[in-house]
């Protein structure tokens, strides 16, 4: 029996509790695998309130539930909810719930999981996964984890016609996914690291002052994060460090999730307006850039979180450094340019025209305009190569171009 399917039946039988609890003996030949999905040295890297967590989970107790935390209650409660369905899982995405490209790829893949819960003899199995799989996709188009997921969930479908192995298969595969994102935060947490090291020596041990735009922590990749892994390996080892956060209007991921997230890490961050980056730079307090990523292209152009592209055109003008760090299930290898062949989601102006706080004891949305106004509200822009320093991947650093990213990823490109 393989580790991933040793695993898959103790979830299956319900054994995922005791296991996490120390009460299952986990036979020898499978205590020191270092690929299992939920690592038994440490498990779950995030703790919260005396408890691990990921941002995203089956149920050990409820074959038919998948849990997330609740990213739109953060930072002021800390929820989880139960994910039911195909629906429910586009909802949560569309909602953000769930978001960042990494998790809602994960989200996805669970998704087409809690769709094989659906079939019976009488299910058309073909039509039924690929109905579920366009609709998933469709739901947010800029991020390409999310039909990268899913595609590759159906792919390892294809041909199952039983339902309880497509089930187990789906289940698998999921995990499979959160672990590849798991394992490739920690490894860009690496590579990372060695940039900020590099700069801390510069500076004689002073801190090290990171920039950082939206959130693409441990919340938005089911653990560590990708600009967050070196800055959390930064810390852990000593090395002075402190972040600039956007709040990132209009959702605030900065001020309520990235904040949130460094806060209860004991990383020290100080809370800045999105339009102060440039000050801040010309005034030499900003030392690095690191931002994260949904969907770059073969030739390093980078879809990220609208005013990214801002910070690095201040980047570049003041000398700075400016990385994108994320995984390979982040890169399209099939797109050129970005400017051209990006989908760039625009989402309600509602989340132009209000904003959403905590008083009284709730989460409230209070109106920022006169009414009837319109508003645009695009959720990404693109960052032309030219103005990124470098990509940071689990595979290395490379410069952002094709000749770079193709000595690291030859196997991606045709």
């Amino acid at each position: 029996m393989s580790s991933l399917h040793f695993l898959f039946n103790m979830i299956w039988n319900n054994k995922l509790t005791e296991i996490l609890h120390g009460n299952y003996q986990i036979p020898a030949n499978f205590v020191n695998l270092t690929f299992i999905i939920f690592r038994l040295e440490g498990i779950i890297t995030m703790l919260i309130n005396g408890k691990y967590y990921h941002s995203i989970w089956p149920d050990e107790n409820d074959k038919g539930k998948i849990m997330v935390i609740d990213q739109q209650k953060l930072p002021f409660f800390f929820k989880t909810k139960e994910l039911c369905s195909v629906e429910d899982v586009y909802n949560a995405i569309s909602d953000m719930t769930v978001r960042g490209a990494p998790l809602i790829g994960a989200a996805g893949a669970f998704g087409i999981y809690l769709a094989t819960l659906e079939i019976t003899h009488n299910t058309s199995i073909g039509s039924h996964l690929g109905n579920a799989a366009s609709y998933l996709v469709s739901c947010r188009p800029t991020a390409v984890n999310l039909s990268w997921a899913v595609n590759y969930s159906l792919k390892k479908l294809s041909g199952i016609t039983d339902p309880d192995l497509l089930s187990e298969t789906a289940l698998g595969t999921a995990l499979e996914i959160c672990q590849t994102e798991i394992d490739n935060c920690r490894k860009i947490g690496d590579h990372g690291l060695k940039i900020i090291m590099e700069i801390s020596e510069k500076k004689r041990g002073k801190p090290v002052n990171i920039l950082t735009h939206c959130n693409a922590g441990w919340l938005a990749c089911i653990d560590f994060g990708t600009v967050t892994s070196p800055v959390y390996s930064a810390h852990e080892k000593g090395i002075p460090v402190h972040i600039w956060v956007d709040e990132t209007r209009p959702k605030n991921q900065g001020a309520r999730l990235t904040a949130w997230e460094l806060g209860t890490q004991g990383v020290p961050f100080t809370l800045i307006a999105d339009n102060a980056g440039g000050h801040l730079m010309q005034k030499g307090m900003v030392d690095l850039v690191f931002v994260g990523c949904d969907r770059a292209t073969r030739k390093g152009d980078i879809a990220n979180k609208i005013g990214t592209y801002l910070k690095a055109i201040a980047a570049f003008d003041n000398n700075i450094p400016f990385y994108s760090l994320m995984p390979s299930t982040s890169i399209d290898f099939e797109l050129y340019d970005g400017l051209k062949e990006i989908v760039v989601e625009e989402r309600d102006q509602d989340e132009i025209t209000s904003v959403s706080g905590f008083a009284d004891g709730e989460i409230r949305a209070v109106r920022i305009c006169p009414e009837n106004v319109k508003a645009g509200n695009w959720g990404f822009d693109i960052t032309p190569a030219k103005l990124v320093t470098g990509l940071i991947t689990e595979k290395g650093v490379c410069k952002a171009d094709e000749k770079s990213i193709k000595k690291l990823f030859s196997d991606k490109f045709k």
